[in-house]
């Protein structure tokens, strides 16, 4: 799911010989090698200004290796997941892949847990994190539960989404909203807004009606729980819990109860100071838009509904 510039070779010039026949082939031999040095050379430059026509936004560094290493919990259909052949897909490797285009670079995906990524981040083993990460004020300034726990990120805002409750098909519980969920169990990925909103309805609950949260390592991992009647309802993100509901069982295991909220921008993390990143992804992620590749993947996945127009910068609230 990774793209990488092509290279294409300069044309030569010709030249003209007033010598004999092997003067002549000799002269050209000549030519020929001393233009495959410069094809060697410049080939790669004209590449990149034609393949890759924002390449020289790049950090050097980045630039150098060819590589923007992408920090990612690949178990998060259709956002980002592992197909039948094991092979990484989904909107974000289809979207990363679009920008490696454009950027003259490859998109490598590395699989971590969701609520290791942004520390993953601080320790430079990713250049980016890009998993469906809601882009919050919080996330931005580097606090968690109130607590400042690092410097933070910035974010290139390139999609839309909320969050939906969603149960076992035909036993909703009457459930319809949060308040709703009170005296029941419901399964989460653990440091997602899902999760946040969990905590925070379970201290509204009344006494005697404990909200239970399951937390899981990733959303694979709790749609199993609840298949398995361990649990009454999971949360996610609407275009994540949409596609669970539409694949899970062929249909028939999960449906979508009460209404999508907290409708927020996801966002590529780019740790603090790395400004000429930041602003490379945003150009980017613009031309993709605009040159309408971004419009098609996201129709390939059915998730048109999120898209945007033009990628911010730290959008979240």
């Amino acid at each position: 799911m990774t793209a990488s510039s092509t290279r294409r070779t300069t044309a030569m010039k010709s030249r003209t010989a007033a010598v004999g026949a092997l003067a002549v082939a000799g002269a050209l031999l000549l030519t020929a090698c001393g233009d495959q040095t410069k094809n060697d050379t410049q080939g790669s430059g004209t590449a990149k200004s034609s393949a890759a026509p924002l390449a020289d936004l790049l950090p050097k560094d980045i630039k150098d290796k060819g590589v923007i290493k992408v920090g990612s919990d690949i178990a998060y259909a259709p956002v980002e997941f592992k197909d039948s052949s094991g092979k990484v897909a989904g909107i974000d490797p289809d979207i990363g892949a679009a920008l490696g285009k454009q950027l003259g670079v490859k998109f490598d995906f590395e699989n971590g847990t969701f609520d290791t990524l942004v520390t993953g981040l601080r320790a430079k083993r990713y250049d980016i994190a890009m998993s469906a990460m809601t882009d919050t004020k919080d996330r931005q300034n580097g606090l968690e539960n109130g607590k400042k726990v690092g410097e933070g990120v910035d974010f290139v805002d390139y999609y839309t989404a909320g969050v939906s409750i969603y149960t076992p098909k035909g036993k909703d519980q009457g459930i319809k909203t949060w308040a709703d969920l009170c005296g029941k169990k419901i399964v989460v990925q653990r440091g997602t807004v899902s999760n946040d909103l969990a905590k925070a309805q379970a201290k509204k609950c009344p006494a005697g009606k404990k909200l239970s949260i399951q937390p899981f390592d990733d959303d694979q991992q709790a749609q199993t729980r609840l298949r398995s009647g361990g649990a009454d309802a999971g949360s996610s993100d609407s275009p994540i819990a949409a596609y669970a509901v539409k694949t899970s069982g062929g249909g028939k295991d999960f449906q979508i109860v009460g209404p999508t909220i907290q409708a927020a921008p996801y966002g590529i993390a780019v740790a603090k100071g790395n400004d000429q990143l930041t602003k490379a992804l945003q150009k980017a992620m613009d031309a993709i838009i605009k040159n309408g590749e971004y419009g098609k993947i996201l129709a390939k996945w059915g998730a048109e509904q999120g898209a945007v127009t033009a990628a911010k910068l730290n959008g979240g609230s």
